[in-house]
């Protein structure tokens, strides 16, 4: 793979030489700080010790009062409450620090995660009609929802309240939940807009400890949760996620949740050997996701709610299992792509790279997504068939919003969904070439 490097311009000598003397530090540190905004001590200091004092309001984001006040009320009303989230790491530790801290204060509870190739991403009519035949009158939706406005509708005519908890970027309308927190949203001016999934799970937590009085420290419990969800889901790690991040890691090495302990140990690393983001990004989050890639997503969530060590042992070597046989799949695919690429005279001239193969394992094309990036580096998108349908995986490389690639050609899709480096595809069989020409000459026309 060819590396390019995007060389930073040096900022104005008068800011370099300012924190310079502020902080009495090289001008070169300086210099490295002003390129990632750090322009005076407090900035430095925030950077370089965070604290969790600093964390946002998360009053500030948009209908945060309403939806705790709605899980407040569920509570009192002795309702039964239905926790769901996707099946990859954002969505099952989304759904395992919410389910864990309401059931240390409530025990009407259930959780869902839907079957990747029986249900597709996001929520799923089979899911409402889970909550439904379980007496469910609210459902949490973690990681995914922003899109879901025909599921929404279903559940509201079944008499089922919605809750969204989502950080994907939202469509033209919105569905008609009773509260949607994304930072994402055009009318929501909370600070930070790159929290993952987890992480809006986690400020409505927050916002449920400070309006109710609870101990902010039986939020803070799952922060390690809350870490690997970030690393998992590459969101960028600054400012809000920077301080998650970091107290999320102290929890991780210290005294994890009994769920990640046994997975740490299933990966074999060491107690000794402290864990860091990359630690997670390879070895921790792979196996999580696994569990929802060759198997079943909830098996992920059993096991990171699990509370007693024999137990979680067991379930991890479960997800041990998937993890093997998805690295033998990931292998014999992507060979099979690079394959693809070399005997097709054109491709090298293509700026975009799109592979399908009916026989495609659903669960590892956007890993090998993500192998033909660092191969080729091209925005790329692998198919395979399912349940009648042509789906992918994309990702995208620096710079390129993959999103608005797929948006142009949303005309041509069932289904689709993600943010600017991955996303999400599902088009008929009868669309697929279409879909091709358009996207490759959107790539040409604006990379």
């Amino acid at each position: 793979m060819q590396k390019i490097w995007n060389i930073k311009p040096v900022p104005d000598s008068a800011l370099i030489d300012k924190l310079s003397d502020e902080l009495n530090i090289d001008p070169i540190l300086s210099t490295l700080l002003v390129q990632r905004n750090i322009f005076n001590y407090k900035d430095a200091e925030n950077f370089f010790v965070p604290n969790l004092e600093n964390l946002y309001d998360p009053f500030l984001m948009e209908d945060m009062d309403k939806a705790v006040s709605r899980i407040y009320k569920a509570i009192e009303n002795k309702e039964q409450i239905l926790i769901y989230g996707d099946y990859d790491v954002d969505g099952t530790t989304s759904v395992a620090l919410v389910f864990s801290f309401l059931q240390k204060i409530y025990d009407k509870l259930d959780y869902y995660i839907p079957e990747r190739y029986s249900e597709g991403y996001g929520i799923s009519f089979k899911g409402i009609d889970y909550a439904q035949n379980t007496e469910a009158k609210l459902i949490i939706a973690l990681d995914c929802g922003i899109k879901a406005i025909e599921k929404v509708e279903y559940a509201s005519k079944k008499g089922i309240d919605f809750i969204i908890c989502d950080h994907h970027l939202p469509g033209d309308t919105l569905p008609d939940a009773l509260a949607i927190l994304n930072p994402k949203k055009v009318t929501c001016s909370y600070p930070f807009k790159e929290l993952s999934g987890c992480g809006v799970g986690f400020k409505m937590l927050q916002a449920y400890c400070i309006k109710y009085n609870l101990p902010l420290e039986m939020a803070y419990e799952y922060l390690d949760m809350v870490a690997v969800s970030i690393a998992s889901d590459i969101v960028p790690i600054i400012d809000e996620n920077r301080i998650l991040a970091h107290f999320g890691l102290i929890k991780l090495n210290s005294n994890p949740g009994v769920g990640l302990k046994a997975i740490r140990e299933s990966a074999k690393v060491e107690t000794s050997q402290e864990l860091n983001i990359n630690d997670i990004v390879f070895k921790i989050g792979p196996r999580i996701n696994a569990a929802g890639r060759i198997d079943k997503g909830i098996i992920a969530v059993d096991l990171l709610i699990a509370t007693e060590e024999k137990d979680a042992a067991d379930k991890a070597s479960k997800i041990n299992i998937c993890n093997d046989e998805r690295k033998e799949l990931d292998k014999d695919i992507f060979d099979q792509a690079k394959n693809m690429i070399e005997l097709d005279s054109d491709e090298k001239n293509k700026r975009a790279t799109i592979l399908y193969h009916p026989e495609w394992h659903k669960g590892v094309v956007g890993i090998v997504a993500s192998r033909l990036i660092e191969y080729r580096y091209k925005p790329t998108i692998v198919f395979t068939l399912s349940n009648g349908f042509i789906t992918g995986s994309a990702r995208s490389v620096e710079g390129f919003d993959l999103y608005r690639a797929i948006d142009s050609c949303s005309d041509l899709l069932e289904n689709y969904g993600g943010h600017m480096f991955a996303a999400g595809i599902t088009l008929r069989p009868e669309n697929f070439e279409a879909f091709k020409t358009r996207f490759q000459k959107y790539v040409s026309d604006n990379i």
